[in-house]
């Protein structure tokens, strides 16, 4: 017997751990208050159910490919286009490093003075500076090796995974065990107020639920470690996908019991999961114990989450990168084998987004809810590579040995690809649209659509500027040597 195999539920355990948090029951809750529950359960139906199994072939297919989402994309099309991939895959996380030290701020203000007031009592200019330093620290300290950052961050997302269970429990129980808590969203009983309104508003909200359930390619390396591929894996993503639901529809409505869902306040996405722990805490008579601890937990997660997402995606694009389109002077590194200037393109552009603020935001509620809806159109453009990878395997699809595929049949598993691609873009386009009136204040509207629109391009473009660049260093390169030869 092979002891190395595991099971289908523990491939689910794995993955749900990756891919789920508390975060996104408050934030999509946030957009939509309780008619989430009916997104939640098409987003899971329509999209990460088919998009888990699409990985799950890709996953079984490239099982030496050690690149992830580049290699499966060189694979199956060209270096070129792998370099696009591992570019997307990396830049998308700036927006992501800039709200860190915001968060870091808010969790440890709920630790420090029980409530969200002292990132609200600052200035914008103080929260970017701060930001800033938190943020160049953490730079720095990345530099330096962080294993036991990597240790504690570990410990801080097996907590997080409790403490939102432990949220579920505690508020679904609360009307049964503390006599004093009172639901507060009207008629939770009819169906009619979990139905969205389907109008143009409502589909600018679901990129939010597309950053939510995304990620599924880090479980793509545990494919072939089951038993039986063809069968284990997409039981084990059935597994998840109902863990998932279970989660996110009880999630939400433990926030509409806590939260009028016709009556959401400003500061949900900044302050709501310290806020229900915080009353959840009073009714069950332990005070700010379990906002504490969360915020406590919150905290170290986020600092762990910055400092790891500084080094790894910066490694996977440039510890092998390829000279034709990643210049000499981007890949150069230390004697400690430091990539110097990578983290200086990375500082650089971070600055950027986190300063970006001081010229059209108001006040940290409002900075929240635009970096939190700007991460929802950036990072999901990662996962159209995804997409994309599985399209061009199915094209030719009897060149790749497989011990698991998603759907036999060439023209629907192609059509399955093109569905998961179509969505993730549309719902990217359509998040750039600001969640704010327009009438109340058009000058922060204009400047929020228009960064929505311009960081993603302009990151993409500066994508497209390093094989220039790289081609014309390689030039001078190879002139230089041409010279010498004739000198000699």
């Amino acid at each position: 017997m092979d002891t190395k195999k595991i099971r289908w539920f523990t491939v689910a355990l794995i993955a749900f751990n990756m891919v789920w948090g508390m975060g996104n029951v408050v934030n999509n809750f946030a957009q939509q208050g309780i008619t989430v529950v009916t997104s939640w359960l098409l987003i899971l139906a329509l999209y990460f159910i088919p998009y888990a199994l699409i990985v799950g072939q890709l996953g079984s297919t490239f099982k030496d490919s050690k690149g992830g989402v580049s290699s499966w994309v060189e694979n199956t099309s060209t270096k070129r286009l792998a370099y696009y991939a591992a570019w997307t895959y990396w830049v998308v996380h700036i927006p992501y490093l800039a709200q860190k030290p915001q968060a870091i701020l808010i969790a440890f203000g709920w630790v420090g003075q029980g409530n969200g007031n002292l990132v609200n009592q600052m200035s914008m200019t103080a929260v970017a500076l701060a930001s800033l330093a938190i943020f160049l620290a953490f730079l720095w300290l990345s530099t330096k090796g962080l294993n036991t950052l990597k240790v504690i961050g570990g410990l801080a997302g097996t907590a997080m995974f409790v403490m939102s269970l432990l949220f579920i429990i505690m508020a679904i129980g609360a009307p049964f065990i503390a006599k004093d808590f009172h639901i507060a969203t009207p008629d939770m009983g009819n169906i009619k107020t979990y139905i969205p309104k389907f109008d143009f508003s409502y589909f600018t909200t679901i990129s939010m639920l597309v950053f939510a359930v995304g990620g599924a390619e880090k479980i793509s390396p545990y494919v072939n470690q089951t038993k039986n591929p063809a069968k284990e894996f997409p039981r084990g993503v059935f597994l998840l996908a109902g863990m998932v639901g279970i989660c996110a529809v009880l999630g939400s409505i433990a926030m509409g019991m806590i939260f009028s869902s016709g009556n959401l306040p400003n500061d949900l996405m900044a302050n709501g999961a310290y806020a229900a722990f915080q009353i959840l805490g009073q009714h069950f008579g332990v005070g700010n114990f379990l906002m504490i601890v969360y915020a406590l937990t919150n905290g170290v997660g986020q600092i762990a989450a910055l400092a790891f997402s500084i080094d790894a995606p910066l490694r996977i694009l440039l510890a092998d990168a390829d000279p034709e389109f990643v210049p000499a002077w981007l890949r150069k590194k230390t004697n400690k084998g430091t990539l110097k200037n990578g983290y200086t393109l990375t500082g650089i552009l971070v600055s950027i987004i986190i300063l970006l603020p001081l010229l059209g935001i108001g006040d940290m509620n409002e900075l929240v809810k635009w970096l939190t809806n700007l991460n929802s159109v950036v990072m999901p453009m990662r996962y159209l590579w995804v997409f994309f990878a599985f399209i061009m395997l199915n094209r030719a699809v009897k060149h790749f040995q497989t011990e698991y595929k998603f759907i036999k049949q060439k023209r629907l598993a192609m059509i399955a690809g093109a569905w998961c691609f179509l969505f993730t873009l549309i719902a990217c386009v359509l998040g750039m649209v600001p969640k704010l009136d327009y009438a109340a204040n058009p000058s922060a509207w204009w400047f929020q659509l228009a960064s929505n629109i311009l960081t993603p391009i302009v990151l993409i473009l500066l994508g497209m500027l390093l094989p220039f660049i790289a081609r014309r260093e390689q030039r001078k390169t190879n002139g230089l040597d041409l010279n010498s030869l004739n000198v000699e």
